[in-house]
């Protein structure tokens, strides 16, 4: 799921946790052609899967992916040592700069091998499969039957063929430059980086995917991560010129005292920690639950709710039951994930009931719902 979404800011990075399916495509009351629909006239995302003509799954459509924490940190399920030294010093410099040189905020080309939100649109043909994104990135997958180039001069995209192994597309990728980061965080990797990708269209309106990423220059071992994406039917893309908001990076500041903050470790006992582990479902300022568009839910509609639980010595968040975010301890209540605040609030018995979210365009409140 290589696009990134050229939006992504060190402020904002939350937002797009819990708001990644907020849609600003055009023609939003237009009923676009070919899509099943149920008695109401609604898209019937559950309907059967597409079919090209010579029996192969169609992926086309306009894709919303939803890579959870992956987005912030693709290497969370590796465990220690996995990352070679060159790799971890480089990661942790960039932890100190709080990702002030992520390619994206300063518009460089950056699908990469990067995991990100976003849409993009799949445009499947006999012998070559295109992904195209509101950033006005493309990508090209060929599948004529062509192997991957032997030698080839390296780019921000790298090169991709791809194959069926039965209703499965995979896709084999190699050929990138080393200046692309993994995630937001900052992940690095070599020249020699290869990434797997294997897409299936589970029914009409849900993709599944699996990434697998080998760099042993970087990295001890491969390894894979799995998330979905989701049919936005009814839509199209919008036009998003990076260049046009480059005077934003000139505002982009990381003093020594920011990064003394990034470096300093702050214990609290485990036990403290366990008490926040739970599920959270996000509600809005009347405390109504509302589902990832920020919209109440409807009857019979399904929340945003995400999973905070404990590992060793830290909390982690889950969204999407996909990848988990590192919540850096700052005291005993207040954290923060990828830079952003986090706060943990309790009644007067000290029984943790919700936790906030502070943005600058306004907090976000999460009422626990209980143990997972």
């Amino acid at each position: 799921m290589r696009v990134r979404w050229a939006t992504a800011t060190l402020a904002a990075i939350f937002v797009l946790f819990i708001l990644p399916a907020t849609a600003h495509g055009q023609w939003l009351k237009y009923q676009a052609p070919g899509i099943p629909r149920t008695a109401d006239g609604k898209p019937d995302l559950a309907a059967p899967a597409p079919k090209m003509p010579d029996g192969k799954p169609d992926l086309s459509g306009i894709w919303r992916a939803d890579p959870g924490g992956y987005s912030v940190n693709v290497a969370s399920d590796l465990k220690a040592g996995d990352v070679r030294p060159w790799a971890e010093a480089l990661y942790q410099q960039r932890q100190e700069n709080l990702s002030k040189d992520y390619p994206g905020i300063r518009c460089l080309p950056g699908i990469g091998p990067e995991v990100s939100f976003g849409m993009y649109k799949i445009l499947e043909t006999p012998g070559v499969i295109g992904f195209f994104s509101e950033t006005g990135d493309f990508r090209q997958i060929l599948t004529d039957g062509r192997p991957l180039p032997t030698d080839p001069q390296p780019t921000w995209q790298g090169y991709s063929v791809g194959h069926w192994e039965g209703d499965t597309l995979v896709v084999e990728s190699a050929g990138f430059n080393d200046q692309t980061w993994l995630d937001f965080e900052g992940h690095p990797h070599s020249l020699e980086l290869r990434v797997t990708e294997r897409y299936r269209r589970k029914d009409f309106g849900h993709l599944e995917l699996k990434m697998t990423f080998d760099d042993p220059k970087a990295y001890a071992r491969p390894w894979t991560i799995s998330f979905k994406a989701e049919l936005a039917p009814d839509t199209e893309l919008l036009e998003y010129v990076c260049n046009e908001n480059e005077r934003d990076v000139q505002h982009i500041v990381v003093t020594e005292a920011d990064r003394k903050k990034s470096r300093t470790k702050v214990t609290v006992a485990p036990e403290i920690l366990a008490k926040y582990a739970g599920v959270y479902e996000m509600v809005d300022h009347d405390g109504r639950p509302v589902d990832r568009q920020g919209k109440v839910v409807e009857p019979g509609g399904k929340s945003m709710t995400f999973n905070v639980s404990l590992a060793e010595d830290h909390l982690v968040i889950e969204l999407f039951e996909a990848g988990k975010i590192p919540l850096k301890t700052e005291s005993e209540t207040t954290f923060s994930a990828a830079g952003q605040p986090v706060e943990f609030v309790k009644d007067a018995q000290g029984v943790v009931t919700h936790l906030v979210i502070h943005q600058v365009e306004g907090d976000f409140r999460a009422i626990r719902k209980g143990e997972k």
